[in-house]
């Protein structure tokens, strides 16, 4: 599986329990034509960025314009509109790589957390799009750990985090050879998800997760060998980590 697939199917499977993310952008677009009274445009306003009507790639300078009205507004048409334009632009590489350098992958990333389910689609469809670009993939990764991270430590989104469909490549990310930085939010990930479901080693309630659920794939043989490997570890801090996991 590639890597910017994988990227959509760990965010979407997690995060929204969804079949998978938006199918990428057309690569191909037409700019407007008009008649000989077409008259120039001129810079486009923020607010205009987001229109119906308006289908043009955007340029440095306007995508900044986005990043800032989807970080400033709380209104959630604006917000949807927003990420949709963004999404749509960053099916083409050059905006793949501007949009990383203004700072838009943990702006886009931090809408994934927002109540409104078409928001969260948006922001995953977005993600998908960047995730293309080989130097955004890392950024993506560690955004979506740390949002995952933040709802594990709250015992009422564990039932929501277990259920979810999950792709079985996601317990790749506990291979040895991932980086350490990874392993450590996924390690604690676990760590978090174990300490609301157990009591003293043993289970504590009895899930009723179907199959291909994160449950089965986390308290499955595959990943328990993976834990076990990973107490022997060359990395200290990674080690310490998965001798403090509960055993399952």
């Amino acid at each position: 599986m590639g890597g910017a697939r994988y990227v959509g199917w760990v965010a979407a499977g997690l995060v929204l329990a969804a079949g998978a993310c938006y199918c990428f952008y057309r690569l191909t677009r037409g700019r407007r034509r008009g008649g000989p009274g077409l008259r120039l445009r001129l810079s486009p306003s923020a607010e205009d960025l987001i229109s119906d009507s308006y289908d043009d790639i955007l340029n440095a300078e306007q995508l900044q314009k986005l990043l800032y009205l989807l970080e400033s507004t709380e209104d959630p048409v604006i917000i949807e509109r927003a990420l949709v334009t963004l999404g749509n632009n960053a099916a083409f590489s050059v905006n793949q790589v501007m949009i990383r350098e203004l700072g838009g992958i943990p702006i886009i990333g931090s809408k994934i957390n927002n109540p409104n389910q078409s928001i969260k689609e948006k922001a995953l469809n977005a993600l998908n799009n960047l995730s293309v670009n080989v130097e955004n993939q890392i950024k993506i990764k560690v955004q979506v750990l740390k949002l995952l991270l933040n709802l594990s430590e709250n015992p009422a989104m564990t039932d929501g985090l277990l259920g979810a469909k999950v792709d079985s490549s996601f317990l790749s990310l506990y291979d040895g050879h991932v980086a350490k930085e990874i392993l450590l939010r996924v390690l604690t990930l676990l760590q978090n998800i174990s300490t609301c479901l157990e009591k003293d080693g043993h289970l504590v309630i009895q899930p009723t997760f179907t199959e291909g659920s994160l449950f089965y794939l986390l308290y499955g043989e595959e990943c328990v060998q993976k834990i076990r490997a990973l107490v022997y570890h060359h990395d200290a801090d990674v080690k310490e980590k998965a001798t403090m996991i509960p055993k399952f």
